[in-house]
């Protein structure tokens, strides 16, 4: 392949320094052409200032970088399992290099990151050129995976890339090695421009020893200079140019990594695993930044939505694309087609549009005056309005069954064989429930609320049949029943007695003390909302932050609104409050078989995510604002509002993280991160969309 590079990215090494290096920077300059038009509109209509910034978390070095045609996140692992990987918002795509464990720990020193922008054999490849230092003996190369991050994430895991491999052997680079370097680049297996990684040391040395790929410093002692690029050729995204109003708040590190993760085409769930479209991601983000986003990005993140719908109206939850969608459809079809693929898996997210898009067409002053045009618009022959009636329509055929019979079996379910669907999404996350709290007893009265909010606007009638209509209404008109008999079975029942001794003897099973908790419980009967329902309609009894959903978007009776906070608020582990932050969910009240289910190395477990606590900020002050709570409810709102915030506050420094977990030392709770333990499950994103949404939370003024 002919490789030619049109960045300014330079290999920074002794050698290569001084005039030589002023020279082929001079050449360079003068060999670049003309931006093509394509490029040339992109650079008008994106953002015009290019953005980099880095984050530390645990043993990880995470860079980001985002330059017009350009958006990259660099990791430089250190400690015991060395790795080096780039991910790409362009086709969600990647390439990693990871070296064997160690027996003393690395240490990775990042110097200068930069765009690189390549031709191969006339197509436009993008990426980054960084360089960087490594403290190491020696390293082992154990593998280099390049294309989706789908496929980096499942080698990652350990699950499914052999069985990937064995399928199509194709996705293997082979390394092409040199004395100083060792390069791996591919096309993708329909033949579209690939991927591209390569590490380059000038002082140090590749070599070739019983099959494995080893590099050494030519002196022992001295830190490894590595030179790093990777590109991939996938289509790039167009990122805003003006993404936040004035109101926002002035947090850098929040507003960088939404930057990063916002673009014109979509809003990315999060880097660097999950770098496309998430539907629940796209919603819940849309609705706690709404105050602070650009109408501009509002309505692309609904159209989004929107475009990815199913025929019947469904919310796509996540999106194959690029090599992925290949890969899938050679499975499946036996052609290598790169249309994108979308999983309908969740059943969260299909009640959660109509109510975010209520909240923005309907209830925002700037949304309401552009929503007929916002709904007389789309492509391919699609109104959004028409889109938007799918889903309206898809909503009110499922809530007929529980509206005509409330039984917990007439319940909006999971998916048949399916272990997950909604928010908490491993399969633990629910604790083996089949019908989710959250999506019974909020967010389908939510989406019939607004399903007659719309009603009442007017806003369907173009879009709709008189038919339709009487439909949506009478489906309408059934959302106070749905969410008094929903919440009414997953009501959970404990004497004073029995909580007491279920909270005494959890903190004495994980190592942490009671005395805080018990004194919050005060010997009374305690009563809660479980986190799902069994097969059998029988409550999980897991205490859950998902509360948070109902303040923003419902309004309980002050007194069930009380009792609720009142049991989340609690110190853990009676509730979910810690010094570091709000868990999202407690099995204390569960049988000591669900304990070890939902620990602290869990992705859904005993850990704190921050999008969460968002949710519950903005619901707790959305309450606050009502003008008919009792002076008590409000005093008792306020306290907790105020218990919140010192949680969110003591975690500042982690409050961009997909989410973060805990250990208990001299008598206090201490951030750890997540994924930096063996035992945890998976490894948190750095930059995590929903966790942004601080941006439309002002803190209190003692955080600040």
């Amino acid at each position: 392949m002919r490789l030619k590079t049109m960045g300014l990215a330079m290999v920074r090494r002794r050698g290569f320094r001084g005039a030589r290096l002023r020279s082929a920077l001079l050449l360079a300059l003068a060999a670049l052409p003309l931006a093509s038009p394509a490029q040339a509109l992109a650079s008008a209509q994106g953002a015009s200032t290019a953005l980099q910034f880095r984050i530390t978390e645990g043993n990880i070095e995470n860079a980001f970088l985002q330059d017009r045609d350009v958006a990259a996140h660099l990791l430089l692992n250190s400690g015991e399992k060395p790795r080096v990987l780039v991910a790409f918002p362009a086709g969600n795509s990647g390439a990693g290099v990871w070296f064997e464990p160690v027996s003393a720990p690395v240490q990775w020193t990042l110097g200068q990151v930069q765009p690189l922008r390549q031709t191969v054999d006339g197509h436009a490849w993008n990426g980054i050129a960084a360089d960087a230092t490594v403290m190491a003996d020696q390293l082992v190369l154990k593998d280099a995976v390049l294309g989706s991050v789908r496929v980096l994430r499942d080698y990652q895991l350990g699950q499914g890339y052999a069985a990937q491999v064995a399928a199509t052997p194709q996705i293997v680079a082979q390394p092409q090695l040199a004395e100083r370097s060792v390069r791996w680049q591919r096309q993708r297996v329909d033949g579209a421009p690939g991927y591209a990684i390569a590490l380059t040391v000038d002082n140090g040395r590749f070599q070739r020893e019983d099959g494995r790929i080893v590099l050494r410093p030519d002196r022992v002692g001295e830190a490894l200079r590595v030179h790093i690029e990777a590109s991939t050729g996938e289509t790039p995204l167009t990122p805003f140019a003006d993404l936040l109003n004035s109101d926002a708040q002035d947090d850098p590190r929040s507003r960088q990594a939404l930057q990063f993760l916002s673009y014109r085409e979509k809003f990315l769930a999060g880097s660097w695993r999950f770098d496309t479209y998430f539907g629940r991601d796209t919603l819940m983000s849309l609705r706690l930044l709404m105050p602070v986003l650009q109408p501009a990005a509002v309505d692309a993140g609904i159209a989004s939505v929107l475009a990815r719908l199913s025929p019947d109206g469904q919310v796509a939850h996540e999106e194959s694309i690029g090599e992925f969608a290949v890969l899938q459809h050679l499975k499946e079809q036996g052609k290598a087609s790169a249309d994108p693929v979308y999983d309908y898996v969740m059943v969260d997210d299909d009640y959660m549009l109509p109510a975010v898009a209520a909240a923005w067409l309907l209830e925002d002053p700037r949304g309401r005056q552009g929503a007929q045009a916002f709904l007389g618009s789309g492509e391919n022959g699609q109104r959004q309005g028409d889109a938007l009636v799918r889903n309206l329509m898809f909503v009110a055929a499922s809530s007929e069954a529980f509206a005509r019979k409330p039984v917990y079996s007439n319940l909006v379910a999971l998916k048949p064989g399916s272990k997950v669907g909604q928010w908490r999404d491993s399969n633990e996350g629910i604790g083996r429930g089949r019908y989710a709290y959250d999506v019974n007893a909020v967010w389908m009265p939510a989406a019939l609320r607004a399903i007659g909010q719309f009603l009442d606007a007017g806003l369907l009638d173009q879009y709709t049949t008189p038919a339709q209509r009487e439909r949506l209404r009478a489906a309408a008109a059934g959302a106070g029943d749905w969410e008094r008999h929903a919440t009414a079975l997953f009501t959970v029942h404990l004497s004073g007695a029995q909580a007491a001794r279920q909270v005494s003897d959890y903190a004495r099973e994980i190592g942490v003390s009671d005395t805080p908790a018990m004194a919050s419980l005060k010997g009374m009967p305690l009563e809660f909302l479980a986190i799902a329902l069994d097969a059998q309609g029988h409550p999980v009894p897991v205490l859950n932050s998902d509360e948070g959903f109902r303040l923003l978007f419902g309004r309980p009776d002050p007194a069930v609104l009380e009792r609720d906070v009142g049991n989340l608020m609690r110190p853990f582990p009676a509730g979910l409050r810690t010094e570091v932050g709000m868990v999202v969910a407690n099995p204390v009240y569960a049988s000591h078989d669900v304990w070890a289910r939902f620990g602290n190395s869990a992705y859904h477990g005993t850990v704190i995510w921050a999008w969460q606590q968002a949710v519950m900020a903005a619901g707790l002050k959305r309450q606050l604002d009502r003008g008919d709570l009792p002076a008590v409810t409000r005093t008792h709102l306020e306290a907790a509002q105020a218990q919140l915030w010192q949680g969110i506050c003591a975690a500042n420094a982690v409050r961009t993280s997909e989410l973060w977990s805990w250990s208990y030392r001299d008598g206090h709770y201490h951030i750890a991160p997540f994924g930096a333990g063996g035992a945890d499950e998976d490894e948190s994103n750095a930059a995590q969309l929903w966790s942004t949404v601080f941006l439309a939370l002002p803190p209190p003024v003692t955080c600040r």
